[in-house]
């Protein structure tokens, strides 16, 4: 974290009562869209001490990511942020709840703001830090619309677009600020990771084994992958949280091993390669498996800010969009996480990453061609992580932007 903007954020946070913050989340797909909210509202919660409403009209989702959520109450509290159920009737009535208190209102990825919390926000006569908080890339015109303001129309309000990206004119991305801490003392402890393992009854990897993680969308590129691992001269050990992609491992290795199911607890070992499924975990267990593992598969936009925080080398599923417009992301990003590397781990890196995005012109990825430059990898993630803190993160940049708005 930048000194000077964690000092700025002191001194704001002492002078003045608590800001109440809402943040509206409609989920579309997957878990993504949940996870970064839930990630935001903690970390403005317990880092910046705001009072923070999380409404959200999938409370099933979110509970995937939060363990101890009550699927079953429309209204509770949980690690300190205030969760409520949005659903089409919530406001509909304006005295079911004060709506116009919010000092900041975060419209998450464009999810539209209720009408009548629209209007009730622009009667309040203190002025609102309304905010659309965009998905993430690293694209070069995000750094021309961050912090583009639109008015609307007929309101006395005005929204600003925040980006999170990966350079210092972006809104950055989320980061708690003992995030790194934490990942040194758990790596540090025997016992801690020892521990890890045994939760998810995974026996101690042998010390010659690279451990994978594996969390990706359905991809045509998995059977060649796992056939080259199987097939392989050096042990790995494969980590698969239950999802979509278990479903897809799980009918490779019901051809390859007559394994009739792949659910949470499941293990198969056929020839270099052990598989091990694990249940859907929390965000904080997600951290500790990359922590755990050598290389990681990650997807979407949560766990691919996690990964680079994990420092550790990774591979990027792009979520899949027409025209392969998705593929321009890639390169985005790999811009910025590829930019010091030599030419030859440079140039695998991409091969792998475009190959496992279904790019045709990469064929199918080839392991062996990517694994050779490992130790390269593995330094460049930690500079690589260390270049993106130095711009701060996500929750930094939007606490010293409101707090500017409503000084």
């Amino acid at each position: 974290m930048h000194s000077s903007i964690s000092s700025c954020l002191n001194i704001l946070v002492k002078s003045r009562a608590p800001l109440v913050c809402h943040i509206f989340c409609k989920v579309i797909d997957n878990f993504g869209d949940a996870g970064v909210c839930w990630r935001l509202a903690r970390q403005l919660a317990s880092q910046y001490r705001w009072q923070v409403h999380l409404f959200i009209d999938k409370l099933a989702t979110l509970a995937c990511l939060a363990p101890g959520l009550d699927t079953t109450c429309d209204q509770q509290v949980l690690a300190g942020v205030f969760i409520e159920r949005w659903h089409k009737f919530r406001f509909t009535k304006p005295r079911a709840f004060s709506i116009n208190n919010a000092d900041v209102v975060i419209e998450a990825f464009a999810c539209h703001l209720p009408p009548l919390y629209l209007a009730a926000i622009a009667q309040r006569p203190s002025r609102v830090a309304w905010i659309n908080l965009e998905y993430l890339s690293s694209e070069n015109w995000v750094t021309d619309f961050h912090l583009r303001t639109s008015p609307h129309p007929y309101y006395a309000l005005t929204k600003t677009f925040f980006f999170p990206g990966l350079n210092a004119h972006s809104g950055g991305v989320l980061c708690e600020q003992n995030l790194d801490a934490q990942r040194r003392a758990f790596i540090e402890s025997e016992s801690e990771r020892s521990c890890w393992w045994a939760t998810f009854g995974i026996p101690k990897p042998d010390p010659t084994a690279i451990i994978v993680s594996l969390f990706s969308y359905e991809n045509l590129a998995l059977d060649g992958l796992l056939e080259q691992w199987r097939d392989g001269t050096d042990p790995l050990v494969l980590l698969i949280p239950e999802g979509q992609v278990s479903k897809s491992t799980a009918r490779f290795f019901n051809r390859s091993a007559g394994l009739s199911t792949f659910t949470a607890g499941t293990s198969v070992n056929v020839c270099a390669l052990s598989a091990y499924v694990l249940p859907f975990i929390s965000q904080i267990d997600y951290d500790k498996l990359l922590w755990s593992a050598d290389v990681n598969f990650v997807r979407g936009e949560d766990s691919f800010v996690r990964a680079q925080w994990a420092r550790k080398p990774f591979i990027w599923h792009v979520y899949p969009q027409t025209n392969n417009v998705h593929l321009l992301k890639l390169d985005a990003a790999l811009s910025y996480i590829g930019s010091t590397l030599e030419p030859c781990p440079r140039d695998a890196l991409i091969r792998f990453w475009h190959a496992w995005n279904g790019n045709i012109t990469y064929g199918l990825p080839d392991w062996r061609d990517f694994i050779q430059y490992r130790e390269a990898f593995e330094s460049r993630a930690h500079t690589w992580a260390d270049e993106l803190s130095s711009i701060g993160d996500l929750a930094e940049h939007l606490s010293v932007f409101v707090q500017n708005i409503l000084k």
